[in-house]
């Protein structure tokens, strides 16, 4: 191998070059995709970060050169040198923004050699993700990752051009803090010099930001790592990034519109898409009457209609028996389908709701005046017209029905319409609907364990009208809280914050906090809120999650450089690993085996 001299200046990167560079000298660096022996001529296709330049070796080549051209193999790392020229006639690719030129090479150094990759540096790859992931540092070459990378690069200077431009201060906050005692499990990190105590790894920069709001700093942002300790899906990762914001003397609609012109500097910079009309916006409720879902996809219809009250009196218990027990029967009305949608179709829906505790799913079918159903015959004539005169039911369509609590009817059917919408083929991946979200319910019950959570996070201050509820109906009570959504994902949420000391302890009390958990937990948070609190609000988004709805992508690993997998292990580097007993020692630990611990 060659040695890398300080004369070696790479001059550009390989897709920067057309034909307007026709007659200039270069010098590039990368790795080689393929080389192309041709007895008296030698092709290779030299790979970097932007693409594919082809280097050129022939007669008038320098033999030493062109033997070390032709020993160079797939994924070598090469210098070269020489001067950009039109390639030959017929020889043009129209397949790469460089194809109408080549690099005829005069200087050559192979910098670094490499053995056979277990799979091809090729764009779309099919192997298996758990061996891509294995060599990710591989898998990082393919051209279509590689590029999601740089995207998201593109993209956060958008974020950090928007936000500082708006008198945001970037400002970070610790990684190693106070173990959290609500939302998903903290990562913990113990101490060497408290034995045994220990630190948490943030799930959100939450409290500190609202320090710096007690601080006069009063617009914040940050790029940051969180951490939580859950299941992994395709669009989750047990530490991810979030656009991390906060804001003083603002309401709701500050920090949405706020939010929302970042949105739209993004889309119309990044994407070229111009949205000038204001995001829709619905409050909790509304949302889950019509979508069953508080982030519905609204790229299409398919809203749940309540037909609760034109079937409590009929003779079908599973519909009656709902209601009677408080719960509800709602249908969705899918026009025009009915033809697509077989028995065995059918039935596997049935089998799908299930999955959301629902115990069954009613339908009815209209095949251009061919009907079934599998409830009509254990109800009236006139109970069936009901029904479907309040569903508007036309020749064509198809109707689902799920009869239960309110809780399983909701999930059940707001997930049956996004899969419908599936099956139907219907979902664009380049059009985009966004919605704001209202008006969460402060609190949502465990009846496992009997009390209330806070649905965002205990420092979301209440709507004011519904603070006197806080002691009465705390069920009822209404949050300042708002979440983004866009094609049925949640982007990002947030919500006005607790800026009163008395009422942060009163939302502490309503869940189960008493003085002394108070103190021991939050005490610094209260301490501050004694020294003039400005009112104040914020909101995150999930960075990776942006990425990934921009780019139209499936998977968020897809659009971070070293993920992990479903069991949150790393299998580059192969961690989470165990550590030497020295290590243990120092930090006062003992590990328990699974047959010592029971």
């Amino acid at each position: 191998m060659a040695v890398f001299e300080k004369s070696d200046k790479r001059t550009c990167y390989c897709a920067e070059l057309s034909a307007k560079n026709v007659g200039e000298r270069v010098c590039l660096m990368g790795w080689v995709q393929r080389q192309r022996d041709l007895g008296s001529l030698i092709f290779i296709d030299l790979r970097d970060r932007t693409g594919i330049v082809q280097l050129a070796f022939d007669e008038n080549t320098d033999k030493a050169i062109f033997a070390d051209a032709f020993s160079a193999r797939s994924e070598f790392v090469l210098c070269a040198k020489g001067v950009v020229r039109h390639r030959g006639e017929g020889a043009v690719n129209k397949n790469i923004p460089t194809g109408e030129i080549e690099v005829a090479v005069d200087e050559f150094k192979i910098l670094s050699k490499a053995q056979t990759p277990p799979f091809e540096i090729v764009e779309n790859s099919e192997v298996k993700s758990e061996l891509r992931l294995k060599h990710r540092y591989l898998d990082l070459r393919r051209p279509d990752l590689s590029r999601n990378i740089l995207e998201r690069s593109k993209i956060v200077k958008i974020v950090r051009d928007y936000y500082a431009e708006n008198g945001f201060l970037d400002i970070e906050t610790p990684v190693l803090v106070k173990p959290t005692p609500e939302g998903a499990r903290d990562y913990l990190v113990p101490s060497r010099v408290h034995p045994g105590s220990f630190y948490a790894l943030p799930q959100s920069p939450q409290i500190y930001k609202q320090i710096l709001m007690v601080s006069g700093f009063d617009r914040y942002f940050q790029i940051a790592k969180c951490f939580r300790d859950e299941d992994l899906r395709a669009d989750r990762q047990p530490e991810f990034t979030q656009i991390d914001t906060e804001m003083s003397f603002v309401t709701e609609d500050d920090v949405m519109n706020m939010h929302e012109g970042f949105l739209k500097r993004l889309f119309k910079e990044y994407m070229g898409i111009e949205m000038t009309e204001p995001f829709v916006r619905l409050t909790w409720r509304e949302c889950m009457d019509r979508f069953g879902s508080d982030k519905p996809d609204m790229r299409f219809g398919f809203e749940l209609c309540n037909i609760s009250d034109e079937v409590r009196d009929c003779g079908f218990k599973v519909f009656s028996g709902a209601v009677e027990a408080g719960g509800s029967v709602r249908a969705i009305n899918v026009k025009g389908a009915a033809d697509k949608f077989s028995r065995k179709e059918i039935d596997a829906l049935v089998e799908f709701v299930k999955t959301y505790k629902a115990k069954g799913l009613a339908w009815y079918k209209n095949n251009n005046g061919e009907v079934t159903s599998s409830y009509a015959k254990f109800l009236t004539d006139e109970e069936n017209a009901r029904i479907l005169t309040k569903l508007g039911v036309e020749a064509g369509d198809v109707v689902f029905i799920v009869a239960d609590r309110d809780k399983i009817v909701f999930d059940a059917l707001g997930a049956l319409r996004c899969e419908v919408a599936k099956k139907l083929g219907i979902l664009k991946k380049d059009e985009f609907k966004f919605l704001w979200v209202t008006e969460f319910p402060l609190f949502e019950y465990d009846e496992e364990e009997g009390r209330y959570y806070a649905m965002h996070h205990p420092f979301t201050a209440p709507m004011d009208e519904d603070i006197v509820l806080l002691d009465t109906d705390r069920g009822a009570v209404r949050a300042k809280a708002y979440d983004i959504v866009l094609n049925g994902t949640e982007l990002g949420g947030g919500s006005i914050r607790i800026h009163d000391a008395e009422i942060q302890k009163k939302m502490f009390e309503c869940l189960g906090l008493d003085e002394e958990a108070q103190q021991n937990k939050f005490g610094f948070l209260l301490e501050a809120f004694k020294y003039g609190t400005p009112p104040h609000g914020g909101l995150a988004f999930g960075l990776d999650r942006l990425v990934m709805l921009i780019l139209g992508l499936d998977d968020i690993r897809d659009v971070i450089a070293f993920p992990k997998v479903q069991n949150a292990s790393e299998l580059m580097s192969m961690c989470p690993a165990p550590t030497d007993e020295k290590a243990l020692e120092e930090l006062c630990i003992a590990v328990v085996k699974g047959e010592d611990k029971e």
